[in-house]
């Protein structure tokens, strides 16, 4: 308790300090005028644990989603405003929640609530669950409170067993259907529920269109399907040496556990861990009355968007299919048709639309596409059923959509007068932007195109072909660019979709698993490539006489559905129109800076173009790499006397003057905050007999003399060892020839004319005062000699980089030096956890697996152990200096959880890889927002 009454006064205080703070702060007005009050969630009824929905009204409503997930909730929503809703319960997701914890028990009155909400289904619809006359079937799905398609289980058609498929037959005037419906729901529900596997069924299926000289599933009749359920059944007997489960709430029972237990699967594990969501969350549970798509040709099944998803054109886009369920849309069974003639004309297909096949249904269907969008505000993904020629809603959510899409529909329905400024740039993911920030196919280089599928996720990227998801998942760990290449993805695959750079299916549609999977993911996706017959077994595909075997490099373009064989050059992405216009109104709101990790000219111009405010890292070790220098930092490393290092650094000081020199030119008077050198100097040492030759020419000792050398510098630690400012002490006069080097180049790069430079030097690894005392010293005596000689001054900051507990510790003496901080969060994540970053995968993810972290902390920062450090830090070191600037420059600045710890902590900036700056600054202005909500509220 006390540590936590003392983790509370901690952030209250860094919150006044950062309001008290001497800085640029964000026009106020503008984020209240742009902020939406959230709106105070509805709190669940005590002891109810199932909401019934349906019939015009609905026990919850949508803003109920971490109770009811996001699929029961909006079920209740769009009952509540009048659409026609199978009626159906949702069981909550503290159920879920209780099954964990409890052994996988469920609450004692979950059963009798279940039972009265069934009962109230089976009113509504004139059907009994279970009757031999008129049988209620019911689907039973998840829900969790954010979209995770395809990850847990879901059951159809459940009810049925030998009497009452004869009852549908009967009541619907169709046994085709009837039948169809069985052996759906029990290849389904013993594949879920029963773990026979699916490739059983499907074999069976196989053998029985073969023998009877079919092809598709269309074509069998009635009679095929009894025998298809009798193989089917039989199969159940020999796999589990019982009979398929007749009793229907044994089946009703049997499903819910099924979809409880697979919140816990390993495909929903991986998706939460890639998605950063809890695995505390749990997930509801959804039984809905049947509809069917499969009654005939009246009938169908389909899935819709309100707006493109991929380009966020204001278009209708989805898919349908005649005489289907909706299985049979997303799994790629069937190729499926669009919905509008205008997307049909668009990829060629010959198969009539929906719009041209059933033009009073999709009449009525756009009419519920822009009831949904005003409502929700928001572009809509819609799951809906016709049975014959009647339209029934079975799902929406705020569809998923590519970055590119999320920017233009956010900034077009600001146009629309929908949403505000503020709420355009809540709606658009940080971490999507990396979609748009990387390079393209040129259209101009020639492409040699092997096929061509659907566009289903846009960018482009190259690899070598693999055809499996753990061989995609094996070569990426080795750092191999890798496309995944599958005849269709199905949720197992996730490990491998993560892994790829694109993914490339020969069957399935652009709402098929692979294509929504990707786009969620970021990565480029084709789908649908038909003249692609892929081996996953022999491990190639053929393209006519093509033959690509594993291995083989390949490029798809998710932008055109284009597979072309080998590398294509890029070109870089054009961030203009909506994207610069959606940039421009975060960068309105936000209060942190965003700088760059940089010490390149190239990496220096990206960043520039990408918006960034100065370099918050600049890592001089990173250019002492280069071949022209690497011998000379060699001699200095080896040489035993200080007259021989000063030699070798005379050689390195103009190189590192003119690296200055470009930096600061590039960033015209932005600040430029350059790390004096810190790594361990075995890093640097020469590794080959080549290398060693090379440096005894340069110093004229023996190779054996420097062989001898490098092994008494060699340590047992060296992360923890002889690096940072502790080679300054050691060896001040590299740290003066760096200082040298930096003061010549501002004021060279000053007397040009221009916008004036001024250089923050940094001091890393620093854990007492007296360090940075001994330290600063020096460098404000080289500044001192250097402004003599060259007739000019030019402002400058010493500081140093907090990345020790004890020197968070001690932040208010440092500060009576230091006059900035930047807080090195790799190093500190290390320091403060005990964990060595380059060795923790090997155990990481046993870790996340287990709740010990919710993410990985080296990804997204630590706050109550190292996050709890940085406040204390900022908060004792403006103590000391009232003005003291304080940043981040660990690979957390460009997270965008992390980038809202940072404002929360009340630091001044965050500094990150050029390609991560758009999403930093765009998480930045998504923090200030939510604290303008949260005071609202």
């Amino acid at each position: 308790m006390a540590k936590k009454k003392a983790a509370k006064k901690v952030a209250k205080k860094a919150v006044k300090a950062r309001k008290a703070a001497p800085k640029k702060s964000a026009p106020k007005k503008a984020v209240k005028k742009v902020a939406r009050k959230a709106a105070k969630p509805a709190a669940p009824a005590k002891g109810k644990l199932v909401y019934s929905f349906g019939d015009g009204k609905a026990e919850g409503r949508a803003d109920m989603k971490n109770l009811l997930g996001g699929k029961g909730a909006n079920l209740a929503e769009m009952s509540n405003i009048g659409l026609p809703v199978p009626p159906g319960l949702t069981i909550t997701t503290e159920v879920c929640t209780a099954y964990y914890k409890n052994g996988k028990q469920y609450p004692r009155e979950l059963k009798g609530q279940v039972d009265a909400a069934l009962t109230r289904v089976e009113k509504l619809v004139g059907a009994k669950f279970g009757d031999a006359r008129m049988p209620l079937l019911v689907s039973v799905r998840s829900g969790a409170r954010a979209s995770m398609p395809g990850m847990m289980d879901t059951v159809l058609n459940l009810g049925l067993n030998d009497i009452t498929v004869e009852a549908l037959a009967k009541q619907s005037g169709n046994e085709r259907f009837a039948w169809d419906s069985y052996r759906r729901f029990i290849q389904m529900y013993s594949n879920v529920v029963l773990d026979v596997g699916h490739e059983h069924f499907e074999e069976l299926l196989e053998m029985h269109k073969e023998e009877h000289g079919l092809n598709l599933d269309t074509e069998l009749k009635a009679d095929d399907w009894k025998q298809i359920v009798a193989a089917y059944k039989k199969k159940v007997q020999q796999e589990l040496g019982k009979p398929f489960p007749q009793d229907v709430r044994d089946q009703l029972w049997g499903a819910i556990g099924a979809v409880f237990s697979s919140w816990m699967n390993q495909r929903a594990i991986t998706y939460r861990s890639l998605n950063n969501i809890p695995a505390s969350w749990g997930t509801a549970v959804n039984v809905q009355a049947m509809v069917f798509g499969n009654m005939g040709e009246t009938s169908c099944t389909g899935v819709a968007f309100t707006r493109d998803p991929s380009t966020g054109e204001k278009i209708y886009y989805g898919e349908y299919l005649i005489n289907a369920q909706g299985e049979d849309v997303v799994a790629g069974i069937r190729t499926p048709q669009q919905l509008t003639k205008e997307s049909r004309l668009k990829v060629g297909n010959d198969m009539p639309s929906m719009e041209e096949s059933m033009p009073a249904t999709f009449r009525q269907l756009v009419g519920v596409f822009k009831t949904l969008e005003k409502h929700y505000r928001d572009m809509q993904d819609i799951e809906f059923t016709v049975q014959q020629g009647k339209l029934w809603m079975l799902q929406t959510r705020s569809g998923k959509r590519t970055a590119k899409a999320a920017i233009k529909i956010a900034v077009d329905m600001v146009k629309e007068k929908l949403v505000s400024q503020g709420e355009a740039v809540m709606r658009v993911d940080p971490a999507s932007l990396d979609q748009l920030l990387h390079p393209t196919p040129d259209p101009k280089a020639e492409r040699k195109v092997i096929a061509k599928g659907l566009a289903a996720s846009p960018g482009a990227a190259s690899g070598k072909a693999v055809f499996t998801a753990d061989e995609a998942e094996q070569l990426a760990g080795k750092g191999e660019a890798v496309i995944l290449c599958r005849v269709e993805t199905s949720p197992e695959d996730i490990h491998g979709m993560h892994a790829a750079k694109g993914i490339l299916t020969a069957r399935g549609g652009t709402t098929s698993h692979a294509a929504v999977v990707a786009r969620g993911m970021g990565r480029p996706c084709v789908s649908g490539a038909g003249a692609i017959r892929i081996d996953h077994a022999a491990g190639k595909m053929t393209i006519g006489d093509l033959i690509v075997n594993k291995g083989d490099v390949i490029t798809i373009d998710g932008s055109t559905g284009e597979v072309i064989l080998g590398v294509m050059p890029m070109i870089e992405p054009q961030l203009s129109g909506d994207f610069g216009q959606l940039m421009v109104w975060a960068d309105k709101l936000r209060k942190l800076k965003v700088r760059t990790n940089a010490e390149t000219p190239a990496d220096a111009e990206t960043a520039v173009r990408f918006g960034c405010e100065g370099i918050g890292l600049c890592r001089t070790e990173h250019m002492f790499f280069d071949a022209d220098r690497i011998t000379a930092v060699r001699e200095m490393i080896l040489s035993h006397s200080v007259e021989g290092r000063k030699k070798a650094l005379a050689k390195i000081l103009p190189m590192q003057r003119e690296d200055f020199v470009q930096l600061f030119k590039i960033m015209a008077g932005r600040p430029v905050t350059i790390r004096l050198l810190d790594p361990p100097l075995h890093e640097f040492l020469p590794k080959t007999d080549g290398d060693f030759d090379a440096v005894a020419r340069g110093t004229g000792l023996s190779v054996a003399a420097l062989k001898e050398r490098k092994k008494a510098l060699e340590e047992t630690n060296p992360m923890l060892g002889h690096r940072g400012c502790r080679l300054g002490i050691s060896f001040p006069e590299i740290y003066e020839m760096q200082a040298r080097a930096i003061f010549e180049a501002a004021v060279q790069v000053s007397k040009a004319g221009g916008k004036p430079v001024e250089p923050e030097v940094m001091i890393p690894l620093v854990a007492t005062k007296a360090e940075i005392d001994i330290l600063k010293g020096k460098v404000d005596g080289v500044a001192a000699a250097v402004f003599k000689e060259q007739g000019k001054k030019v402002k400058y900051l010493v500081g140093t980089m907090i990345e020790l507990p004890r020197a968070a510790l001690r932040a208010a003496d440092i500060a009576e030096t230091a006059e900035f901080f930047s807080f090195g969060t790799n190093d500190l994540t290390q320091t403060t956890l005990g964990i060595s970053r380059d060795d923790s995968a090997l155990f990481m993810e046993d870790y996340l697996r287990a709740g010990i972290f919710e993410r990985d902390p080296f990804v997204s920062i630590d706050q109550a152990g190292v996050g709890e450090l940085v406040k204390l830090a900022a908060e004792r070191g403006r103590s000391t200096r009232k003005d003291i600037k304080l940043g981040i420059c660990g690979e957390h600045g460009g997270d965008p959880s992390s980038v809202r710890f940072c404002h929360n902590a009340g630091l001044d900036y965050v500094s990150c890889s050029p390609y991560r700056v758009p999403i930093a600054r765009l998480a930045a202005a998504q923090a200030a927002i939510s604290e303008e909500q949260a005071s609202e509220a």
